[in-house]
């Protein structure tokens, strides 16, 4: 086998082994958005909207829509706001998938990062094409003290968003301990 066909075989190889590894960390991201999806389902199933079950003196289960962003921002903006967050969701999740695309197979870390990020972004997007609006039932509290309610796709883009957060930091640890 000649130099040139041999380094094509092997950069085929290679490239296989790569699409392989994003399907597998796609398949993460699918989780968390059929996760979502099924959860979202029971919550719309089993209460009406406003309702609130106290399961801990801190912690309930609640039915309310958000049109709004992270913490109901521009909730009462009229009705543009679905778009423009349907544009940007869109956008961002094409963006998300690029970036896996071009990850080295030792990128594992970051791959699960965008894999939790690109399946909360999905379930969000989800239920404001669906809907205009996001489902949150998660409320968590302390006396007068109300965290606002949050979902499955929340919880997944915070743990993703989280985890990058930790991986810059060690990542900028060790160029510390490098630099002269």
């Amino acid at each position: 086998m000649s130099d040139a066909n041999q380094q094509s075989s092997t950069d085929s190889s290679s490239e296989d082994i790569k699409l392989y590894q994003h399907w597998r960390w796609l398949g993460l991201g699918f989780l968390v958005l059929l996760l979502d999806r099924l959860t979202k389902y029971v919550v719309v199933s089993e209460l009406a909207y406003g309702d609130r079950i106290q399961v801990l003196p801190f912690f309930a289960w609640v039915r309310w829509h958000n049109p709004g962003a992270a913490f109901s921002f521009l909730a009462d903006a009229g009705g543009w706001q679905r778009w423009f967050f349907i544009v940007l969701g869109v956008g961002f999740c094409i963006y998300v998938l690029w970036e896996m695309s071009r990850l080295r197979p030792s990128e594992k870390m970051l791959a699960c990062i965008y894999a939790l990020i690109l399946g909360g972004a999905l379930g969000n997007l989800w239920g404001r094409m669906v809907n205009g609006y996001v489902v949150d039932f998660i409320l968590v509290h302390y006396q007068g003290y109300i965290f606002p309610a949050f979902n499955v796709a929340d919880s997944a883009l915070f743990c993703g968003v989280a985890l990058w957060m930790v991986l810059i930091f060690r990542e900028y640890r060790a160029a510390q301990k490098l630099a002269p």
